[in-house]
């Protein structure tokens, strides 16, 4: 159980945090850097929680992704091989897998894609575009943390690029099942004469 009596500890001032197990890393190191990732996701994705309010199925699923997503934070804070009294919380392929069977079910309701979707129309999708966009820094963060070290959870890396696609396809779902998505137009405004400019 987790309890947090005290928000400020002063133990981060000498430039460095702890990790579950109670060893300390410089706050400019890969591991920090993907755990700080994974943790502006999430409230990317609160936000755009926020912003679906009516859409409940929406809405209910992204309160999932935020519990899952501090598992990921957890799992990444606890390095393999750390000493620890009981079993490292770890972000697992049922988790994948539950990601995988609801991007399938929304994505059967949207129309079919005819161009590249770009962030936006409602308000609700734009949001959704965003966490998207910052679900793909944490992978990147994580996967520049498994190059230099090897104790990484690989199913933490799928998680995260599932959960980006989720996040596209939630944001076509909030623009009226991709009918109101704002779609790209390759060159539209490359000739100045063309595009009035």
């Amino acid at each position: 159980m987790v309890k947090l009596n005290r928000i400020y500890t002063r133990t981060g001032d000498d430039g460095t945090t702890g990790l579950v197990a109670g060893a300390r890393r410089r706050k400019s190191d890969p591991r920090i850097e993907a755990i700080g990732a994974a943790d502006e996701a999430n409230a990317a994705i609160g936000l755009a929680r926020t912003a679906a309010h009516g859409m409940v199925r929406v809405t209910t699923l992204l309160g999932r992704v935020q519990n899952d997503m501090f598992d990921l934070g957890a799992d990444l804070a606890t390095p393999g091989g750390a000493k620890l009294d009981e079993p490292a919380l770890r972000v697992t392929d049922a988790q994948v897998t539950w990601l995988e069977t609801t991007i399938d079910e929304f994505n059967r309701e949207l129309e079919p894609l005819t161009s590249f979707v770009l962030p936006g129309g409602s308000e609700a999708a734009a949001h959704l575009h965003l966490a998207r966009t910052a679900v793909r820094r944490a992978e990147r963060a994580t996967v520049a943390l498994a190059a230099v070290e090897a104790n990484v959870n690989p199913v933490a890396v799928r998680y995260l690029n599932r959960l980006s696609d989720l996040m596209f396809v939630l944001a076509r779902f909030a623009n009226d099942h991709g009918n109101r998505d704002v779609l790209w137009a390759p060159g539209r405004y490359a000739d100045a004469k063309k595009s009035g400019s």
